[in-house]
């Protein structure tokens, strides 16, 4: 790829290919792509890129004959571009594979994994970064994270430095590589948040999630590190043959750096890490919650051991700004608190629920829950959803997505997940869709209610639709 090329993006929406094409752009590369249905952010994140954008897929969008061809993750057999793709034998990659060798040879490659926490912890590890480079320059870095990280306002970036750090993604690469993506990326020092049984679509039950793990710490050369989450049996496993150092992070007394004394104050949480058994540092952070303590944790564990400085950490730290679509607060109207959170497993909506709770005490919070990934859409997890869910006070469901791709025998009945919280006193209501719940919403919300909107995808624009409409009505009944 020294060269100039034209290189188009099947399904380039994605968060990670729409941040692929930001990379090759600056790289110097033509980029093109298509995809079947584009929402913010990454939609705005083209725009404001200015690179072209094809809707829907179509064998004239690859007219004039790219150079290469990017086949994201979600692209079968059958597509009608790939199809074309293969008929003309245009040279393809995957996405993961194009990463490696564009962008990692020669770098040092900093990889955050597991199945939660990823992006947060990604995007707290580049603000480190970029925060300790303004007095030590060798640690700019170059990144590429699932999500819009706030403090950049972007999800990617690519400099002339030897640091790249990477969201680990356990997903399959594309549908002639049906390997985990990040055993791509060869890190050079990882950090393991979680393992637990996740992407049911194509992991068969935890032990295949466990074994893609094991073989990303397998990757990892005798001179790295692994920075691993201690209370997780699973992770325990993973790292048990692990040939580098590892070092575990957590509130147990066997962590290497522990947390303890963690506080939620009206705006930031505060805790301490002890480093080794003796008192390292005093942390705070605006985001909320224990679980984005451990994820801050980590991050300064990893840029710590990597030579970055105590004190560019602590600020990048303070001023951490987080992520988009994590916790994201859209709107605050009559007293009334719209937040927006990429949920894809109980696990990620108990902690969340949880945050929120230490964050808004003593408020309604209502929970509004599209049952989108490919975990949440199966009944796997059935039971773990009802209990992350009674951490609300008041609970909608809509119907679950494109339930008809869903085997009937694995799909997850979203009136069961009802009924059983309504059996529990906790109110619950299932309705069909985005529109149906505004309806019902709007009327009964008011002054102090927070109310958790929770998606991985744009669930008919609730985001938008939810505040727009309560806003509309208090504007209505005070003209009344």
């Amino acid at each position: 790829m020294e060269q100039r090329k034209h290189i188009h993006l099947i399904g380039i929406c994605g968060t990670a290919m729409a941040s692929l094409a930001g990379l090759l752009q600056q790289r110097g590369h033509k980029v093109t792509g298509s995809d079947n249905a584009a929402y913010p952010p990454m939609s705005d994140v083209l725009a404001a890129l200015g690179i072209e954008l094809k809707q829907p897929y179509n064998i004239t969008n690859l007219e004039p004959r790219p150079d290469l061809v990017i086949v994201g993750n979600a692209i079968s057999r059958g597509n009608v571009e790939l199809e074309h793709v293969l008929d003309q034998r245009i040279p393809l990659q995957s996405m993961a594979a194009t990463i490696h060798d564009e962008f990692l040879i020669g770098r040092d490659s900093f990889v955050v994994a597991g199945t939660h926490g990823k992006t947060t912890v990604t995007s707290l590890l580049a603000w480190i970064f970029e925060t300790a480079s303004k007095t030590q320059p060798e640690f700019l870095p170059s990144f590429l994270i699932g999500g819009v990280a706030e403090n950049f306002g972007t999800s990617f970036a690519l400099r002339d430095s030897r640091p790249f750090l990477l969201e680990g993604d356990e997903y399959d690469t594309a549908f002639f590589d049906k390997g985990p993506k990040f055993l791509h990326y060869f890190p050079d020092a990882l950090i393991l948040t979680h393992v637990e049984f996740d992407h049911a679509d194509i992991y068969r039950d935890l032990e295949e999630v466990k074994t893609a793990f094991k073989r990303l710490i397998n990757l990892v050369p005798q001179r790295g590190r692994v920075v691993a989450f201690d209370a997780s049996a699973n992770v325990d496993e993973c790292i048990a043959r692990a040939f580098c150092k590892v070092e575990r992070y957590g509130f147990t007394e066997r962590a290497m750096w522990r947390l303890s004394e963690y506080k939620q104050h009206a705006e930031i949480a505060s805790w301490k890490v002890s480093r080794d058994g003796n008192p390292w540092a005093e942390f705070t952070m605006p985001l909320a919650g224990e679980h984005n303590a451990l994820n801050a944790t980590a991050a300064a564990a990893l840029a710590f051991g990597q030579g970055i400085e105590l004190e560019p950490i602590k600020q990048a730290l303070r001023t951490f700004r987080s992520v988009k679509r994590r916790l994201e607060v859209r709107a605050e109207i009559a007293g009334v608190t719209f937040i927006d959170d990429f949920a894809h497993h109980p696990t990620a909506i108990r902690e969340t629920l949880r945050a929120l709770r230490s964050r808004y005490v003593g408020r309604r919070l209502i929970a509004v829950l599209e049952p989108r990934s490919n975990t949440l859409r199966r009944n796997v997890f059935e039971g773990e959803l009802v209990e992350s869910l009674m951490l609300a006070d008041e609970v909608v469901l809509a119907d679950v997505f494109q339930a008809a791709n869903i085997p009937k025998a694995q799909l997850l009945h979203p009136e069961n997940v009802v009924a059983h919280l309504r059996d529990a006193g906790k109110p619950a209501r299932l309705l069909p869709d985005a529109d149906a719940i505004v309806t019902h919403l709007v009327p009964r919300l008011r002054g102090g209610d927070v109310v958790a909107i929770l998606s991985n995808g744009g669930f008919g624009n609730i985001y938008e639709k939810l505040p727009r409409a309560f806003r509309e009505a208090q504007r209505t009944e005070a003209l009344a």
